[in-house]
């Protein structure tokens, strides 16, 4: 196991896919909790006071083994909730922005080519985060701005609904949101797969 601090925005770009395993439960986070992040970085974005702010950890161990040419995708153990979150975030963001720049690295283009999708790739490599069950379908949708599948998720949709409201309600001053995403840091836990059995950490 190898455990180091990172910026959330950063892992993202670095990091060429997130598969949620089939075991894992699916997404759940309420408005409660989407709330509560949203609060949490109009407070980092709007104090110099807050150099960073914390969000919890993201568990992973690699698909498969990594080729130069290649990386293999990173199969979620813990930190599912967190990653889809700030997803859907990032996706209402980007429709809010428009052809705005509110600061340097968050145009719609590049929220979308560094954080949501893989641009050169095709079918479901061209997505990020790879979620389970109807989940999957629905963010995908988000994603790509098409129409929702004929059962979408609700939790995913009524939380990307929620996300794009409040931002409309914060359209005057995005710059504070872009400022606040910067600052989010996550514990980037790779598991080995030769030593560590993910089933046994915990699931979130």
């Amino acid at each position: 196991m190898k455990a180091t601090e990172a910026k959330l925005l950063a892992f993202l770009q670095k990091s060429p896919q997130f598969i949620i395993p089939i075991y894992q439960r699916t997404y759940s986070w309420t408005e409660k909790q989407c709330r509560q992040l949203w609060d949490d970085i109009l407070r980092a974005g709007s104090s110099d006071a807050i150099t960073v702010h914390f969000i919890g950890s993201i568990v992973y161990v690699e698909q498969g083994l990594s080729q130069v040419s290649h990386q293999s995708p990173l199969l979620v153990i813990d930190g599912q909730q967190r990653l889809t979150s700030v997803s859907l975030l990032l996706e209402a963001l980007a429709r809010a922005v428009g052809e705005e720049e509110p600061i340097d690295g968050f145009s719609a283009p590049k929220l979308r080519e560094y954080y949501l999708t893989n641009r050169l790739e095709k079918g479901d490599r061209y997505f990020k985060l790879l979620l389970s069950q109807t989940d999957n379908d629905s963010i995908k949708a988000i994603i790509k701005g098409t129409d929702q599948p004929r059962t979408p998720s609700l939790q995913v949709v009524q939380n990307f609904e929620l996300f794009t409201e409040l931002l409309r309600e914060h359209k005057g001053n995005l710059t504070t949101v872009c400022r606040g995403l910067a600052k989010l840091v996550v514990v980037d836990i790779a598991l080995n797969r030769e030593q560590d059995n993910p089933q046994l950490i915990s699931k979130v």
